[in-house]
């Protein structure tokens, strides 16, 4: 059992729930032992201890809502280091923005990103719906039926959280998008639960297509 959570963990796209672990050897397993899920999680602990034990930077970890492989919080300033590097290739500074915004107000209409990055968000919003780091969720209940916008568990996946109550605090994120460009008073407003999404409107000063050509 411990080799197949170990291969399952490894080599999905995506995390694998207890549920699918137990589907998945149900279907191969010549043998009527069908694990449970509880089986599963005891299967986590042994590898986890194992690993522990030869001193190894992996671990089976529980990531929006499934199981995956991940590595140890001491191994974490090299990888930071690694894919901040690689993620600044893709996510440039207004996808971030807007993604960081989108995070802490969901579910959130683009009259409200615009609102508070002070420029029209479109083109952002459309490229992470193409990076499936977005999602639509539906529609306000306000006049228009504007849009709701909402982050997915890809999102969670590349940022190494479980849940959304993992996000960084107000001044971990001033840190992470960088006072100079977002300054605090916008920060606080992406805080904030009080914006109407009736009574906001979109900002045409620019926009990020202007920006990142």
């Amino acid at each position: 059992m411990e080799m197949v959570l170990e291969a399952l963990a490894f080599a999905a796209e995506t995390p694998v729930s207890a549920a699918q672990i137990c589907s998945v050897y149900a279907e191969v397993a010549t043998s009527d032992d069908i694990p449970t899920e509880e089986a599963v999680q005891e299967a986590v602990e042994l590898l986890n201890a194992s690993f522990e034990q030869q001193g190894r930077a992996l671990r089976i970890q529980k990531w929006a809502g499934g199981l995956r492989m991940a590595t140890t919080e001491t191994v974490a300033p090299f990888l930071e280091t690694f894919f901040r590097r690689e993620r600044a290739r893709r996510l440039t500074r207004p996808l971030m923005e807007t993604l960081a915004i989108i995070a802490y107000r969901q579910p959130t209409t683009k009259v409200e990103v615009d609102a508070v990055r002070g420029v029209d968000s479109g083109y952002a919003i459309r490229k992470l719906l193409s990076l499936d780091l977005l999602s639509i969720t539906g529609r306000a209940e306000v006049a228009g039926r504007p849009i709701l916008y909402r982050t997915t568990d890809r999102f969670l996946e590349e940022f190494g959280l479980n849940d959304l109550e993992g996000l960084p605090n107000l001044r971990q994120a001033e840190e992470l998008l960088g006072e100079a460009n977002f300054d605090q008073e916008r920060l606080r407003l992406l805080m904030a639960n009080g914006i109407d999404h009736g009574d906001q409107k979109p900002v045409e000063r620019t926009s990020d297509e202007d920006t990142t050509t």
